[in-house]
């Protein structure tokens, strides 16, 4: 399943939940505590997308945004009903 996502660095702590704006298809807000600097944040990212789907870090994939706050992810084997208990957070 591919998401867009908005992602929100040097956070107090590592968090997945809530709608970024009122666009379609929605966008997931994930916040990481990890600086935007060599690609900490992103691997912030994978890791918390990971552990909010429960799948492992590997089926995590940052398709397109990889600098950019915005981001397309690819999560192998993520429910369509896990997604939007997370954007309703």
């Amino acid at each position: 399943m591919r998401i867009t996502i908005r992602v929100h660095t040097r956070a107090q702590r590592d968090f997945v939940g809530g709608r970024y704006g009122s666009g379609d298809p929605p966008t997931l807000v994930v916040h990481v505590r990890a600086a935007p600097h060599a690609g900490q944040a992103n691997t912030a990212c994978i890791n918390a997308l990971a552990g909010a789907f429960g799948v492992p870090k590997h089926a995590v994939k940052i398709v397109a945004g990889g600098r950019a706050r915005s981001k397309i992810v690819e999560v192998q084997g993520a429910d369509a009903a896990r997604l939007e208990a997370l954007l309703q957070r």
